[in-house]
């Protein structure tokens, strides 16, 4: 595989977890370095991770994953979507936690439910009989800055939507959960 093709794999797979970092840096209220560098690594190493176990499963493992992959991304980003718009409409600035980046939990999985489709990347790359050293580099690192970006990017927006911007973010994740969905339902 050509640098070019593994460079534009790497762009396409990071588009998501660039899309939920600029939302989790919208919703922040400090912290925006240490946030950045959490989603950044977070994302980064997922999508660097998720290549490499899709290809070790290789043949017996596209089956299983394939077939429900796209099922899988979009109830995890719909459940995350939807917390965040039921917490926002909740009254009291505490609320506004439901979408810090610092938080393990949360981010964990919004970074699995980000990195499925790269599963079924390294499971293409072993068909393709891909070495997985150089994709995973590209994907991993594009996916680390853009993530990084994405964050600070997002923090410039915080004074436009005040208290409601966790329902833009959970109508963000919701709206690339139904796309995955669509895309491997229908295209």
């Amino acid at each position: 595989m050509d640098m070019i093709s593994t460079l534009l794999i790497a762009f396409g797979l990071s588009m998501d977890a660039f899309a939920v970092s600029v939302t989790g840096g919208a919703t922040l209220t400090g912290r925006r370095l240490k946030s950045a560098l959490m989603a950044a690594f977070f994302f980064g190493g997922f999508q660097a991770l998720m290549p490499v176990i899709g290809w070790l499963g290789g043949l017996e493992f596209s089956d299983f994953v394939t077939g429900f992959d796209h099922w899988i991304a979009f109830i995890l980003l719909v459940l995350i979507g939807g917390k965040m718009i039921f917490e926002s409409m909740k009254d009291g600035p505490s609320d506004r936690a439901t979408a810090n980046l610092l938080d393990l939990r949360l981010l964990t999985l919004l970074a699995i439910a980000t990195s499925i489709d790269a599963l079924a990347v390294g499971v293409t790359f072993a068909f393709l009989d891909v070495s997985i050293v150089v994709p995973v580099a590209f994907i991993g690192s594009v996916t680390f800055a853009l993530s990084f970006i994405g964050v600070f990017i997002g923090s410039r927006f915080i004074g436009l939507f005040e208290n409601r911007i966790e329902i833009v973010g959970g109508l963000i994740l919701i709206g690339i959960g139904l796309k995955i969905l669509l895309e491997a339902l229908f295209f």
